[in-house]
Formats: C-alpha cells, sequence, structure tokens
C-alpha cells in the first residue's frame, strides 16, 4: 500500500505530460526562429544541429517527429531549459519594441504628410533641434510622389529621418502624444 508521503513524491503523469508539452512547444518555437536569433540563444553544439537537423526536413510529420526527438533531448538537458526560455522571452519583448516604434515613426510619418505644417510644428516642439526646412521639403514630396503615384522615395527618406530623430533622443517622445488622423480626430 502506499501512504501518502509517497503518494506526492513523483509528479502526476498528467503534471509529467504537460511539461513535455511545454518543451515541445518551446522545440517548436526555436525551430521556426530566423537563422539571426538562433545564434543569439545559449543552445548547446548537440541541441544545435538538432534544430538544424528539424529545420532541413520539409515534410511535415518527419519535421514534427524530429522535433519531438529534439524536445526529448531538450528535456534530459533541464538546466538549459530556464536560460533558453528566458532568451526567448527577452527576444520576444524586444521585437514587440522595436515593431512598436516603427508603427508610431509611421503614424508621425502619415500624420507630417496628411496634416503638413500642423504636424511639424509638433515634431518640432519635441525636437527643436531638428531641420524644419529639410523636414518640410520631405513632406512636400512625399506628397507629390503620393499624388504622382510615383515610388516612394521621399517617403521612405521622411521615415529614415524621423527614425534618426527619435533614436538620437534618449527619451524619444512617449507613444501616448496625441497624433492625430486627417479628420482632426485623436486616434
Amino acid at each position: 500500500m502506499h501512504t501518502e508521503d509517497q503518494e506526492f513524491e513523483e509528479p502526476s503523469r498528467s503534471q509529467l505530460r504537460r511539461e513535455a508539452l511545454d518543451v515541445f512547444k518551446l522545440a517548436e518555437a526555436i525551430v521556426a526562429l530566423p537563422e539571426s536569433q538562433l545564434g543569439k540563444l545559449p543552445l548547446s553544439d548537440e541541441l544545435r544541429e538538432e534544430v538544424q537537423r528539424a529545420r532541413r526536413i520539409t515534410q511535415q510529420i518527419a519535421r514534427k517527429r524530429q522535433i519531438q526527438f529534439l524536445a526529448k533531448q531538450m528535456r534530459r538537458r533541464e538546466e538549459e531549459l530556464e536560460p533558453l526560455r528566458q532568451a526567448l522571452t527577452q527576444d520576444r519583448d524586444s521585437m514587440r519594441r522595436e515593431t512598436a516604434e516603427l508603427h508610431r515613426l509611421e503614424g508621425w510619418r502619415e500624420r507630417l504628410i496628411n496634416d503638413g505644417d500642423s504636424a511639424l510644428s509638433d515634431l518640432l516642439q519635441h525636437f527643436p533641434h531638428a531641420d524644419r526646412q529639410h523636414l518640410r521639403t520631405l513632406v512636400r514630396q512625399a506628397r507629390d510622389d503620393a499624388h504622382a503615384n510615383k515610388p516612394p522615395t521621399a517617403s521612405r527618406t521622411l521615415f529614415k529621418e524621423l527614425r534618426a530623430l527619435f533614436s538620437g533622443d534618449g527619451d524619444s517622445i512617449e507613444s501616448d502624444i496625441e497624433t492625430t488622423d486627417s479628420d482632426g480626430e485623436t486616434s
């Protein structure tokens, strides 16, 4: 007979399955990463080789089987799992921040093109060192390019200028600064 102490010493089969599924999902996420991000992960050489092997497999069933094998290898190296999870979380967070920053810059660019001088004045309040004339010229060229159905060369240049402005300012303006659309509504 089992005593209560013996019953709770080992995790239940359901708990083991949940943990195995978590490691499988982690392995799937690692295999799906681009090469540039994969190089940043703290993987052992054996695991890195298994990840590369799983990436080379194109058939869905065989690929899943290889990822399951990778997950099995990862479960055997339990001490490596937590640093991998942390690295993936940090990478996702930094990607979200970069995406939010790009959206913010795109919003400013659209606002400058649509609203013109009023949006430029708002931008210059936050960045008084910015070159007003150069920005105004880029906005005008971007607007003209859009009306003439030309490639958005000036719009891209304006985006690069905005990125340089925002990255040059350590405390770049928060995303909660009101950006108004062409109807004058706050968004």
